[in-house]
């Protein structure tokens, strides 16, 4: 049954939330290892769902799963030896929460139906804000209530979006199932005028949750008080699923003939959120929030690749694959910085390379591979980006993009070489631990290894994901 994938580390992280400490570690592992043995079968297709009128393993869906279930299990590793380190308390909600936090998120990936997708969605806010409140300080404490506040605003416009969408289908008296397959199969027919209404409304409402400017504002606080395991959750799975439920949405529009109305929406958000990021990366203080705002700009990218459309469509679903991959490791590497330093400032922080290399090693890297240098595959994401706004004839777009591209690399460059090599003291507060650092090294491995080779199975997805908005390969 395809729901168990959600369904199990549900129940396994409501079971977490009553054993202890130390079963809870173990059910962690086991959860991340359960799921990610059922989204391979899901791949696989061995996997039928049991409410099909709610549920369904699309291409987009099965990518964006198995994505965060990779990811899970590495930050699932590294969180056990991060919780070692700092003696977190309520560990048990930790657990708990990460557990849930995989199951509403799964949801999100395999939702057909509009409005369980919202409800999918909203969960996800629910399940993660105790994850950033975790550490109980005045900080914590506003970035959640700023999480939750904006998000639950935002996923409120989304869910207006949606009944918008429903009216689409009743003005024109359309009978058919309120699920994204049976939309799309009736696109044609759906009143325009409300389709553009709804796009508008799921634009913002979960281009909130996916942290596009300028709705982003949740996300920097929220990124910089959660403990690394969940801001790497945060950033490296939650953003891809609110995407999700805009791609859903963008498809309609295509499918209907407003294809290039959703475009061009697509398109100006994206430039803002990565004028906005380069905007507040450069000088940044705290090196948590730098990476947090880097996904602001990330998101960005993705948009405006989907809105250009062609081979830049391609090039946004490897962007949306590479950056996950690359940026989880990154706060997982940031994790580690702030174990040693005791401090999220730059400047308190200083010669990583000596004091901390394998950690350097990480960090580094993931600087390059989310910077878009090879053999990372943000390389040829953004390549391809370019390719497809150069072959479309979008040179304002592609100016403003390789602009914004050059202002965030020159912000957060000066930042990660002041952290690696610039003076600092002897002390440090823990040691590097291997559970710490192979996860990290794992994911970017991963990101080089997808560079070099695309196993069939994925690639074909990919291509599933984009045909029906007339992506491909070859623009």
């Amino acid at each position: 049954m395809l729901e168990f994938v959600f369904l199990l580390p549900i129940v396994m992280g409501g079971a977490a939330f009553f054993l202890p400490v130390s079963l809870g570690r173990g059910i962690l592992i086991v959860a991340a290892l359960l799921h990610l043995q059922l989204t391979v079968m899901g791949w696989l297709g061995k996997l039928d769902p049991y409410f099909p009128d709610y549920f369904s393993s699309s291409p987009e869906g099965l990518l964006v799963l198995l994505v965060t279930s990779f990811i899970f299990l590495f930050i699932s590793i590294y969180a056990i030896s991060y919780m070692n380190e700092t003696e977190m308390q309520s560990e048990h909600i930790f657990i708990s929460c990460m557990l849930l936090f995989l199951g509403t998120m799964s949801m999100v990936t395999l939702a057909d139906h509009p409005i369980v997708l919202w409800i999918a969605i909203e969960a996800t806010t629910l399940v993660s804000a105790p994850l950033i409140f975790i550490n109980r300080s005045k900080e914590a404490l506003e970035a959640t209530w700023k999480y939750v506040l904006i998000c639950s605003v935002g996923i409120a416009l989304a869910l207006l979006g949606c009944f918008f969408i429903t009216l689409a289908m009743d003005i024109k008296e359309i009978d058919a199932p309120l699920t994204f397959s049976s939309l799309n199969a009736v696109a044609g027919q759906l009143d325009p005028i409300w389709l553009k209404a709804g796009f508008i409304f799921i634009m913002i409402g979960f281009g909130t949750k996916m942290g596009l400017a300028p709705m982003h504002t949740w996300l920097p606080d929220a990124h910089s008080q959660a403990p690394s395991p969940a801001s790497a959750l945060l950033s490296g799975a939650l953003l891809n699923c609110a995407f999700l439920g805009i791609y859903k949405v963008h498809v309609l529009m295509h499918v209907a003939g407003l294809g290039a109305y959703s475009s061009n929406i697509l398109i100006g958000f994206g430039l803002v959120s990565m004028f906005v990021a380069g905007i507040f990366i450069l000088n940044q203080p705290d090196y948590k929030r730098l990476l947090a705002y880097s996904s602001v700009e990330n998101m960005g990218v993705i948009a405006i690749g989907v809105g250009i459309g062609g081979i830049a469509l391609y090039g946004a679903i490897l962007h949306l694959i590479h950056h996950s991959l690359i940026k989880s490791s990154l706060f997982l590497s940031a994790g580690n910085i702030l174990l040693g330093f005791g401090s999220r400032l730059v400047k308190k922080t200083g010669n990583l390379a000596r004091l901390f290399p394998k950690t350097f090693v990480a960090f580094f890297a993931g600087f390059a591979g989310v910077s878009g240098f090879p053999p990372f595959g943000i390389f040829i994401s953004e390549l391809l980006i370019i390719m497809g706004a150069f072959q479309r004839g979008r040179f304002v777009v592609l100016a403003g993009f390789i602009f914004c591209l050059t202002l965030v690399f020159a912000g957060a460059a000066r930042i990660v070489m002041r952290i690696s090599f610039a003076n600092a003291g002897e002390d440090v507060l823990v040691e590097e631990r291997m559970l710490r650092i192979i996860p990290s090294y794992v994911l970017l491995l991963t990101s080089i290894g997808l560079f070099l080779w695309m196993p069939e199975t994925i690639f074909e997805v990919i291509i599933d994901t984009i045909k029906v908005l007339g992506g491909s390969v070859n623009g």
